[in-house]
């Protein structure tokens, strides 16, 4: 348990993303999820949806699974007396979301005057096309990835988007995908991570896991240096804790590596053997998933 940390956050930090917490789910009791309705704390999608900071607002797309969570959060962010508003990860081409986004937008009393792209994941980036066309004019989708650009400019290390007067730091972050951004705003002491660092549990790994480690370390560190106040993630609610988050991510890696380090001792060659091992007392429709992380784990252990 962390030095200060009341109980049952010090619970959710060890069991987030493991099998404990899906069990203690079925038994209505999730503490590393938002709470619901029913448990009395919260109301409908009210602490994501319209969640953020003064410059950021999130808009929660509708597509709620395993893998995405609640949903996909769509970020408006603009200075205050802006007529421009930058949008981040319109989310996935689903008609009704998009306009949805663009009618918060218009509410503000703003034009959105660029799109950018946490990463090219189609949660993230499959309406990003379509939104800019019903955002009107020459609207830009800004990514990594030429492949999911719409205009000329991408987004490299370094860059700085300043539409609308904004002040948006890039930086290259691989680990979830090999085109991963995290996005800094230091009016707002706001980092936005995309799915590098989620809301509640742990991302899967598309990309190395030492790229990812290494990421993990350099938002440890740079957090740190700079005094974020809170993450903006991809999915699930903000953390106005970055560093222990931040902590709470290298150490659940760390940990993971030496299960799987531990069962290839024990005689396990693949990815399925090592989740077979690791992962058995989790729903076995999540082991692909397990697989993927399990691959970039055995991947960096051999040195690949």
């Amino acid at each position: 348990m962390r030095r200060g940390m009341p109980r049952s956050q010090a619970v959710m930090w060890r069991l987030a993303g493991t099998s404990a917490l899906r069990h203690l789910d079925r038994l209505g009791w999730n503490p590393a999820r938002h709470p619901d309705r029913a448990s009395g704390r919260m109301g409908d999608m009210t602490e994501i949806d319209g969640m953020g900071t003064e410059r950021a607002t999130c808009v929660l797309a509708p597509n709620p699974s395993a893998m995405t969570l609640d949903g996909t959060n769509t970020w408006i962010i603009a200075e205050p007396g802006s007529e421009e508003a930058v949008v981040v990860d319109p989310g996935p081409k689903d008609g009704k979301h998009l306009k949805r986004v663009l009618d918060v937008v218009e509410a503000q009393g703003r034009r959105v005057g660029l799109v950018l792209l946490t990463h090219g994941h189609p949660d993230h980036s499959g309406g990003a096309g379509k939104f800019a066309k019903l955002a009107g004019g020459a609207v830009q989708v800004r990514a990594l990835d030429p492949r999911h650009r719409l205009g000329d400019e991408g987004l490299a290390e370094g860059d700085v988007v300043t539409t609308g007067g904004l002040e948006l730091r890039i930086m290259e972050t691989p680990g979830h995908s090999d085109d991963s951004l995290t996005f800094w705003l230091p009016a707002d002491g706001a980092v936005l991570t995309g799915d590098t660092v989620l809301g509640y549990g742990t991302t899967v790994l598309e990309g190395g896991l030492g790229d990812y480690l290494g990421s993990l370390d350099r938002l440890r560190a740079f957090s740190a240096e700079v005094e974020a106040a809170t993450i903006l993630p991809g999915h699930g609610p903000k953390l106005d804790d970055p560093i222990a988050v931040l902590d709470y991510y290298i150490d659940h890696r760390r940990e993971r590596l030496a299960q799987v380090e531990a069962a290839v001792a024990a005689g396990a060659r693949t990815a399925r053997e090592v989740v077979e091992r690791v992962y058995a007392d989790v729903d076995r429709s999540l082991w692909p998933a397990a697989e993927w992380s399990v691959q970039s784990q055995l991947d960096y252990l051999n040195g690949r």
